[in-house]
């Protein structure tokens, strides 16, 4: 059992923008037309916010379960973004089970802060051909839809779907699965991930996944965020200081 575990590193929920537009747009409609005005909208909103959740806190409650085993915990955390985008964690609390918290949360963490700010991961043309779908309503307004497929089989991609609020032209929801997983112990990596515009920001609200795994058969994990302070981080020396704690006390 702990052995498999030790191999668990979640999918991430981190938002990567791009500042500019690269290589060639593949819409429904060729690359002109109302669906390219759309994607160079949204890649503009992007670069324009890039660095808006750069010193930034919010709090995170992390839930998670490995059915077959009958095992779960959840896991209450500040987390920040100094100013130059680096994420750390520091626990308010924990309860349930000891592998869950030291072999599934504690592996999702430092996944994330291991692939902060990788550009290869960003939803633009250099890494994604995107196809514009149509318009769908959501939660009583539009969003413009576009279907993702990879360029490269590279961890960290994902083929599905992304939404984009027909306002701001930011991302309000993403889904699908990864196209090349973590490890041989993976089957398949499914997930759902919202966001909620906040004064134009586009704010983590709720993620989702579910791994298919080779021994121990299904995982799930649930990151909720709430608590969005814009300028919560305390600058850099303050972030750094908190990655200890909370590995320390995930071990």
């Amino acid at each position: 059992m702990s052995r498999f575990l030790r191999y668990v590193v979640l999918p991430t929920a981190i938002i990567v923008f791009a500042c500019k537009m690269w290589g060639h747009v593949e819409t429904g409609e060729g690359s002109s037309g109302p669906s390219a005005d759309i994607l160079n909208k949204y890649l503009a909103a992007a670069g324009n916010h890039q660095d808006a959740l750069q010193g930034a806190s919010m709090e995170v409650d992390i839930e998670a379960s490995v059915p077959n085993l009958k095992e779960q915990g959840r896991l209450r955390a500040l987390r920040r973004i100094s100013r130059v985008g680096h994420i750390s964690y520091r626990v308010m609390g924990f309860q349930g089970d000891k592998t869950v918290k030291n072999q599934v949360i504690a592996r999702y963490l430092q996944a994330e802060q291991q692939a902060q700010g990788k550009p290869d991961l960003a939803i633009t043309p250099a890494n994604y051909k995107l196809k514009y779908k149509g318009e769908r309503a959501l939660d009583g307004r539009d969003v413009y839809v576009f279907n993702l497929t990879p360029r490269k089989k590279r961890v960290g991609l994902f083929k599905g779907e992304m939404w984009l609020d027909s306002t701001s032209y930011l991302p309000v929801y993403e889904k699908g699965r990864f196209v090349k997983n973590p490890t041989i112990f993976f089957k398949k990596v499914e997930f759902e991930r919202a966001y909620s515009i906040q004064n134009g920001v586009p704010v983590p609200e709720h993620m989702a996944s579910r791994i298919e795994t080779r021994l121990v058969g299904k995982v799930d994990l649930s990151v909720s965020y709430s608590n969005f302070a814009p300028d919560g981080g305390q600058g850099e020396h303050a972030d750094a200081q908190a990655v200890e704690p909370i590995m320390g006390s995930l071990q």
